[in-house]
């Protein structure tokens, strides 16, 4: 039951830190139908291609021992190796390229699905592949039963075709019976070639809907739950709790740096009572007026309370205010377009002092 509510509750679709953690754990998707299909596959190429033109060459070498069964020597136990062995040279000669090929496209139908990678925890022990709690849990849960289903559609499959072609060639096979020996190799090469063919052609459907079945039960198994989404986004980008304080600290010293740079500006443009943005400019340091500090409403009010208290002047005039709070940052000269503002209200303060 636990099992059954801990999957309900996994309605989020993965995230990309969890797909990549799962590959590189080797948890990938994979259908073990493919391979079958794949060495099937092989197996018709096998009969259509390869075993027609060797047996040939087979049948020549096994012959001897029919034809002229004493002309082996068998008086020492090299003689009875050396028969063995030409013996074992002449079979491999006729089952090596079928074994090749049906190497080759299992392997195939298994690296085209996934890139290889080795992982030691794929093959490590677990106590749990021994449990029988998990073992009767994995032959009788939903994945058990998909496979039973699966066994018995390919059984059911093969059982019908070989019942069909037995019923389509009985006659042929029974002539068989009565005709030249020499002829009965090419006809169980033909039956096993149809055999094949069909039986590729009948479990096709599966392999199609197999493959699918293993990436959608993949993407299923990997769901996460909300908790698990709040959990990775902790760890990846921090906790929000923490990090709201963090920015609220960060914002806090920058504003008691701003404050302590009051001091130094030359004048502040203000709105009466809403924005307040302190300019400083000095004719031997160059450059345009810099911003040194800008608030709004109560810290509006503080840069104008530490104005008055060391002397600054202070201007008031709001569409200017506005705009400078609007357009300007922190420790950045002002924008051009306040040049002409600005400059007047320099001429102003210096007309006052002489």
């Amino acid at each position: 039951m636990a099992g059954d509510e801990d999957k309900e509750s996994k309605t989020e679709e993965a995230t990309d830190r969890q797909i990549s953690q799962a590959l590189e754990k080797g948890n990938v998707p994979f259908s073990r139908e493919a391979p079958l299909f794949a060495s099937l596959a092989a197996m018709l190429v096998c009969l259509v291609f390869l075993i027609p033109q060797s047996i040939g060459a087979l049948a020549h070498e096994l012959s001897r021992f029919i034809d002229d069964p004493g002309g082996f020597s068998l008086e020492s136990g090299s003689d009875a190796t050396a028969l063995l062995w030409e013996t074992a040279m002449a079979a491999s000669h006729f089952l090596l390229p079928s074994i090749i090929t049906l190497s080759v496209a299992g392997l195939a139908a298994a690296l085209l699905q996934n890139s290889p990678a080795f992982v030691l925890e794929r093959i490590s022990p677990k106590w749990n592949r021994i449990s029988l709690a998990s073992g009767w849990g994995r032959i009788f849960g939903g994945a058990g039963l998909i496979e039973f289903l699966k066994s018995l559609f390919k059984f059911t499959a093969v059982a019908v075709l070989i019942i069909i072609l037995c019923d389509t060639d009985q006659y042929a096979v029974i002539n068989a019976m009565f005709s030249d020996p020499v002829l009965i190799p090419a006809l169980l090469l033909s039956l096993a070639t149809r055999l094949v063919s069909a039986v590729c052609v009948g479990i096709i459907v599966l392999v199609a809907l197999d493959l699918v079945w293993s990436r959608v039960k993949w993407r299923r198994d990997l769901r996460m739950t909300k908790q698990d989404i709040k959990e990775e986004m902790k760890q990846t980008e921090g906790d929000p709790l923490v990090k709201a304080r963090l920015r609220s600290l960060a914002k806090d010293r920058a504003r008691q740096r701003m404050m302590t740079a009051v001091p130094k500006a030359s004048f502040v443009v203000a709105n009466p009572t809403h924005f307040a943005v302190a300019l400083r400019y000095q004719r031997e340091e160059g450059g345009a007026p810099v911003v040194v500090a800008k608030g709004a409403d109560l810290l509006a009010l503080r840069i104008r309370e530490i104005a008055t208290k060391h002397a600054i002047p202070i201007i008031e005039d709001k569409p200017l205010a506005r705009a400078l709070y609007d357009s300007t940052e922190v420790d950045q000269w002002i924008p051009p377009e306040f040049y002409r503002a600005v400059a007047k209200i320099l001429y102003f303060l210096y007309s006052r002092e002489k």
